[in-house]
């Protein structure tokens, strides 16, 4: 695959240049994003190269500060799924030159956080991946970035027949902010590389060669 070979390529020519290179994996939801991020680490770990991946999700907040504020659905889960002045501050501007970074890791089956320290002193390679990721509060600690264009057809297919029942929610609450978020800031153009759900499907099976 083209598009994978030029991120393999520009992975490299960074780690060539003796600097920690931060790499954001964005995408709507259920787009690869994961898939992207564990390929990438397995091929890391072949080549010797040491990099490490934080997933936006395992950041969110509690139950009580992004359902039944007040605000519209769509709002909550855009602006405050996150707290997103606390992960600039914590997280993004820790990513160039900590050598450790202490984070709140969330369980979502007791609403509640695990905090985890992780040492970076080693890593050549940081990914952060996670939907909304090119929002302007966060885009400029990212040396790379990749989109996953995936349709929204087919994101909602790969959703289990149970949360499919519940279109509603998606409707009020998903959709309408991932359309806020494709309309505003136009993450697609401002990727640094676009990749089709499809030929992620293609590499992560092997046939992309």
């Amino acid at each position: 695959m083209e598009a994978f070979n030029k991120l393999l390529k520009q992975i490299n020519l960074d780690v060539r240049q003796n600097k920690r290179f931060i790499l954001g994996i964005d995408g709507l939801s259920r787009s690869g994003k994961t898939t992207l991020t564990n390929m990438l680490l397995s091929m890391l770990y072949e080549s010797e190269i040491e990099g490490t991946a934080f997933h936006l999700d395992d950041h969110i907040v509690e139950r009580s500060k992004r359902y039944n504020t007040g605000c519209e659905e769509w709002h909550e889960y855009y602006y405050l799924q996150w707290d997103i002045e606390w992960l600039r501050k914590t997280l993004f501007e820790n990513l160039i030159h900590s050598e450790e970074i202490e984070m709140p890791y969330y369980d979502n089956e007791k609403d509640q956080y695990n905090d985890k320290t992780l040492n970076l002193a080693d890593k050549e390679i940081i990914i952060v991946e996670g939907i909304f990721l090119q929002r302007e509060e966060w885009k400029s600690y990212l040396d790379y970035t990749v989109f996953i264009d995936c349709l929204r057809d087919v994101r909602f297919g790969r959703e289990n027949s149970q949360t499919q029942e519940n279109i509603e929610k998606f409707r009020n609450r998903y959709w309408k902010a991932e359309d806020f978020y494709m309309e505003k800031l136009r993450p697609e153009e401002k990727a640094n590389l676009v990749i089709s759900y499809f030929e992620l499907l293609k590499e992560s099976a092997g046939d992309g060669q």
